[in-house]
C-alpha cells in the first residue's frame, strides 16, 4: 500500500514546495528503537528530556528502556506480543515505548481518560497480557481485566507513581503548579489488585537491571496498534509497522526544519498518533531536546517555551486560543519559536491573525489520521493558507473522489479525500473486511478512504468540507456517536439514545445525547443524572455535555435511526443561538 508514486507528471502543488525539501524519501529497514540507541551512543550525557525540572540524559533513557525490556521478556513478552500503555505524558511513556520495541513487541497506546467499561475492549481485542500504567488510573485497568475471562485478562500490570519522575525538590515546585496538578501529580497510590494479575512496581522492576536478549526487528514488523472508532461503535486497532511510522518521523526534519539542538514542547498527548510520531519520535530521531508537560496549562506552556527556548510546538488550535487569552502572555519571551502548527480542527481565521499580529508566527495547519501516522497533508511554512489542510506531504498522493461512483472529481468539486503513501497503515487488526472497505483501487493502486469530504483548489491545496462518516470533533478529540450510544445503553433508564454534535465557539463541537427513557423512569430521571453517570463510565472528552429527553426518535421505513434528522434539528437550533466560549 506504500508503493512509490509516479513522478512523470509533477502535481501543481510542487510550485509551492519548500526549497531543499525532497519530494520523496526512502525509509530504512530498521526498528524505531534505533533512534534512541543512536542518540545514546552519540551524546550519552546530553540532556534529552526535561519534565517539570527533572532531567534525563540519552544514556539514562536508554538504560531504563533496556532494563524494562529485560523485565518484560521475563514476564513472557515475545516478538509480536501486544503491550498496553495507559498513562499521561511522562518520561515513563517514552521509556516504555522503546522498551517494547527493543524486544520486537507492539505498543498499544490507550487514552488515559478511558474508564474500565471502555478498557475491556482494548484488553480483549488486542489480546494483551501485560500493561503499564500510572498509579492514579491503574485501578481502571484492574477492574477491566476482572471483566474478562481467564484467556483474555491481563497477567502482569507494571505501575508507577507520577511523582517518581518529578524533581527531588518537589516541595518547592508544587506551589508553582496549577491547583489541579498540585492535587494530582505528587500523590502516591497503593497498588491495585485483580484476581490473576501480578502487580509490579516500576522502580522494583528496573532495579533488577535485567539485560534483554537480542531480538531481530525490521521495518515490516508491527510496531504500534492505536485504536480508532467508527460507525460500528467498537474501536478498531490500526496496524502500523516500524516503517509506516518511520516515514513521517524522517519527513519531519526537512519539512519542519528540525536541527540538532532544537527544543520541542510536547504537550499534545503522546498516546495520540501526532504526539507520538511528530512530537516524541521525530524529536529523538533528529537530536532535539524534549520539554514534556503532563497536561495542557497555558501558564506552564508559556513558561516552558520561555525558559527552555522552545523552537517547535506541535499543538491543536484550542491550545493556541487559550494561550492568546492569557492577559500575562506578553510577560513571557516566546521569540525562540520557529514553528507552531497542528491539526485536529480548523484554526479560526481571527485567531490565526491574532497569532501573527502578537507573536509574528504563522500557524501551519496540517491533516492526517490515526490510519496515516499523522500527516498526509500540511501547509508549506513559507506559503501557508488559512483554514486549509495544506498540500500532499512528502511521498504522499491525494485525490478527491465521488464517494458513490469512486470516480476522481475535478478541481473545486466536493468529494471524499483519498490518500496513499508509505505512512498509510497496513489495515485494521483482525478485521479483513473493514480493511478491504477502507481502500479503493484507483488506476491499479490502493488509496485509503479517509471518510472526510473536501475539495482541492487550483494550486493543489486541500480543504475540509464536511465529514462523510458520523463523527464529532470535540477540541480535536474524535468522538464516534455509535460508541457513546452503546455505552449509554448500559444505563438502566435509557431505552434509546442518539448522540449528535452541538456547535460552540471554543470547542468547535460538543457531545449531546437525545434519549428516550424506559417506561417507569420518566419522573425519576433527570438529564444531569445521565450526564453524571456518563462522566463516571466514559472518557472525559466523550461523555455528553447536554442531554435532552424525547418521547421518540425518528426512524425510516426500515426502522433505522435517522440520526441526520436529529442532527439537522440541532443545527437549526444552534444557528439561532449565539455561541459563548466556556
Amino acid at each position: 500500500m506504500g508503493a512509490e508514486m509516479s513522478t512523470a507528471v509533477h502535481p501543481v502543488h510542487y510550485r509551492f514546495w519548500p526549497e531543499g525539501v525532497p519530494h520523496h524519501i526512502s525509509v530504512p529497514n530498521v526498528s524505531l528503537w534505533q533512534g534512541l540507541q543512536t542518540r545514546a551512543d552519540a551524546t550519552p550525557d546530553e540532556v534529552a528530556l526535561d519534565y517539570l525540572g527533572s532531567t534525563h540524559t540519552w544514556r539514562q533513557l536508554r538504560e531504563a528502556a533496556e532494563h524494562l525490556a529485560g523485565a518484560l521478556q521475563g514476564m513472557g513478552v515475545k516478538h509480536g506480543d501486544r503491550v498496553i500503555l495507559f498513562m499521561q505524558n511522562c518520561p515513563q511513556f517514552i521509556i516504555a515505548v522503546h522498551a517494547i520495541w527493543r524486544i520486537g513487541a507492539v505498543v498499544v497506546p490507550v487514552n488515559p481518560m478511558n474508564k474500565a467499561d471502555e478498557l475491556v475492549h482494548y484488553i480483549g481485542n488486542a489480546r494483551a497480557h501485560v500493561a503499564l500504567a500510572s498509579s492514579d488510573i491503574a485501578p481502571e485497568l484492574a477492574r477491566a481485566s476482572e471483566a474478562k475471562d481467564a484467556l483474555q485478562m491481563l497477567r502482569h500490570l507494571i505501575v508507577f507513581d507520577l511523582a517518581d519522575a518529578l524533581p527531588a525538590n518537589l516541595a518547592e515546585l508544587v506551589s508553582q503548579w496549577p491547583a489541579a496538578w498540585q492535587s494530582w501529580l505528587p500523590v502516591r497510590h497503593a497498588l491495585p489488585s485483580a484476581p490473576g494479575v501480578q502487580m509490579h512496581r516500576w522502580a522494583d522492576v528496573l532495579a533488577q537491571r535485567t539485560v534483554p536478549t537480542a531480538v531481530q526487528v525490521n521495518g515490516d514488523d508491527l510496531a504500534l496498534l492505536p485504536y480508532t472508532s467508527g460507525t460500528t461503535g467498537l474501536p478498531k486497532g490500526c496496524m502500523h509497522t516500524h516503517a509506516t511510522l518511520m516515514h513521517n518521523v524522517l519527513a519531519a526534519k526537512p519539512w519542519l526544519d528540525k536541527r540538532p539542538g532544537d527544543v520541542v514542547l510536547i504537550v499534545v498527548p503522546m498516546f495520540h498518533i501526532t504526539g507520538l510520531v511528530m512530537g516524541m519520535l521525530a524529536s529523538i530521531r533528529h537530536q532535539c531536546k524534549l520539554v514534556l508537560l503532563p497536561r495542557w496549562d497555558r501558564q506552564q506552556a508559556a513558561q516552558a517555551i520561555a525558559q527552555h527556548h522552545v523552537t517547535h510546538w506541535p499543538n491543536i488550535p484550542t491550545m493556541v486560543m487559550d494561550l492568546l487569552g492569557d492577559r500575562t502572555l506578553e510577560s513571557f519571551d516566546l521569540s525562540s519559536l520557529r514553528y507552531i502548527g497542528g491539526g485536529g480542527a480548523a484554526m479560526p481565521e481571527a485567531v490565526a491573525a491574532e497569532l501573527k499580529r502578537r507573536l509574528g508566527l504563522v500557524y501551519v495547519e496540517g491533516y492526517g489520521l490515526t490510519e496515516t501516522a499523522a500527516p498526509t497533508h500540511t501547509n508549506p511554512c513559507h506559503a501557508a493558507k488559512r483554514q486549509c489542510l495544506g498540500i500532499p506531504y512528502i511521498s504522499s498522493e491525494a485525490r478527491i473522489i465521488d464517494p458513490v461512483s469512486l470516480q476522481t472529481l475535478p478541481t473545486g468539486e466536493v468529494g471524499e479525500i483519498v490518500v496513499r503513501g508509505p505512512q498509510v497503515f497496513k489495515g485494521y487488526w483482525g478485521l479483513p473486511d473493514a480493511t478491504s472497505q477502507a481502500f479503493v483501487d484507483i488506476e491499479g493502486t490502493p488509496f485509503f478512504r479517509t471518510g472526510d469530504l473536501g475539495r482541492v483548489d487550483e494550486d493543489g491545496y486541500f480543504y475540509m468540507a464536511d465529514r462523510l462518516k458520523r463523527m464529532i470533533n470535540a477540541s480535536g478529540f474524535k468522538v464516534w456517536p455509535a460508541e457513546v450510544e452503546a455505552l449509554l445503553h448500559h444505563h438502566p433508564a435509557v431505552q434509546e439514545a442518539c448522540v449528535i454534535a452541538t456547535r460552540e465557539a471554543y470547542r468547535g463541537e460538543s457531545v449531546k445525547a437525545v434519549i428516550v427513557l424506559r417506561q417507569g423512569f420518566e419522573t425519576s430521571t433527570r438529564p444531569e443524572d445521565i450526564i453524571a453517570w456518563a462522566r463516571e463510565h466514559m472518557a472525559a472528552y466523550k461523555y455528553p455535555r447536554e442531554v435532552e429527553f424525547v418521547s421518540a426518535l425518528p426512524r425510516n421505513a426500515s426502522g433505522k435511526l435517522m440520526w441526520r434528522t436529529v442532527q439537522a434539528q440541532q443545527d437549526a437550533k444552534d444557528a439561532g443561538n449565539t455561541p459563548t466560549p466556556t
